[in-house]
């Protein structure tokens, strides 16, 4: 059986105004995985424009999204750090599994449906086909885990489902080629930490969003630690005390999610985090998730204003990032035409 390299792969997409979801619910998970696994972090900005963008809000995006990764954390020497849109691997790639992919795959996908709303007609077929590239970006570095969010599981799903059906429409070629089984790695989720989907500060059952009316329904990671404590002070909860056990918030949303954002930000389990407050007004537990709130983030929002103020090197941590990327792209995407038949210069 075909043994492949262990790799984690992930990509943000650069749509501005990075709020505390993407924190958590990615980018804090990425400076971890740093730690265990070799990575290659994407700022995915061609999935960005299957929607329209504005031309110079979108450079500016990338580089707040790669400012992010570094003021987190994130080391670009030793991963890869880089935009999509300069490895053309990525979309060529995503060809052939257009032409792997099904159409009743595609169909299925519940992003999309809640992205084009009713007037499919008019999306874009970049808002239908691109889980075809997100699986493009996963396997042209052969990566066999992907940390992932629960609304993320449907696309990688297609992207194994993708890779299962390349290695066995080709399995003959693959062998012939000298690829063993399989070329491509059934990749595995990394489902991390007990805030991977924060929820919006207003509502507790729908999902921090920029796109959210009202800018107290979440924490904007350029925030400043006013606007930070303010926030989470006018944060929606219910009349009652905390529980001192996690079954307890079950069909209080806003409590649980204000929970998870604690145990996340302090790196602690839920029941931890309820055995010190379980009893608690949200007037004690409001002020001490505001202060740690304030402790974690304030040091990563200064940090990006720093780093965005020298959009030279920005540019240059991604061109680097891009070179080494290619390598390791270009070397799986001329396998890919050897296993399709493709004639390539050698």
């Amino acid at each position: 059986m075909t043994e492949f390299k262990p790799r984690v792969f992930s990509g943000v997409q650069p749509t501005g105004n990075l709020h505390l979801g993407n924190y958590l619910g990615a980018i804090v998970n990425f400076v971890a995985l740093q730690k265990t696994h070799e990575c290659v972090y994407c700022v995915v900005d061609m999935h960005a424009i299957t929607v329209w963008q504005d031309p110079a809000e979108l450079t500016g995006n990338i580089r707040e999204v790669t400012a992010a990764f570094l003021a987190a954390g994130v080391d670009p020497k030793a991963h890869i750090v880089f935009n999509q849109s300069q490895v053309s691997v990525h979309a060529e790639l995503a060809w052939v599994f257009n032409c792997v992919a099904r159409m009743g795959w595609l169909s299925r996908m519940t992003q999309f449906k809640e992205k084009a709303g009713k007037d499919r007609e008019n999306a874009s077929v970049g808002l239908f086909a691109y889980p075809n590239l997100m699986a493009a970006d996963i396997l042209a570095y052969l990566a066999t885990h992907v940390p992932v969010g629960d609304d993320q599981k449907q696309h990688l799903e297609l992207a194994r489902d993708i890779a299962i059906k390349f290695n066995n429409d080709f399995s003959e070629s693959i062998v012939a080629n000298g690829f063993g089984d399989a070329f491509f790695p059934v990749t595995e989720p990394l489902i991390t930490g007990p805030a991977t989907r924060v929820m919006s500060l207003r509502d507790g059952t729908k999902k921090m969003s920029k796109s959210d009316p009202s800018d107290y329904s979440r924490i904007a990671l350029a925030d400043d630690a006013d606007g930070i404590a303010q926030k989470i002070r006018k944060a929606k909860t219910d009349p009652e005390p905390l529980p001192s056990e996690p079954g307890g918030l079950k069909g209080r949303p806003e409590a649980d999610n204000l929970v998870g954002i604690y145990a996340a930000l302090s790196g602690r389990p839920k029941e931890s985090v309820l055995a010190e407050f379980g009893g608690s007004q949200f007037s004690v537990f409001k002020p001490a998730l505001a202060e740690l709130a304030v402790e974690k983030l304030s040091p990563i929002a200064n940090e990006m204003r720093r780093l965005i103020a020298d959009p030279a090197y920005i540019d240059s941590v991604l061109v680097d990032g891009a070179d080494r990327a290619r390598v390791i792209a270009d070397r799986t995407m001329a396998g890919v035409k050897d296993v399709v038949g493709f004639i390539r210069r050698k």
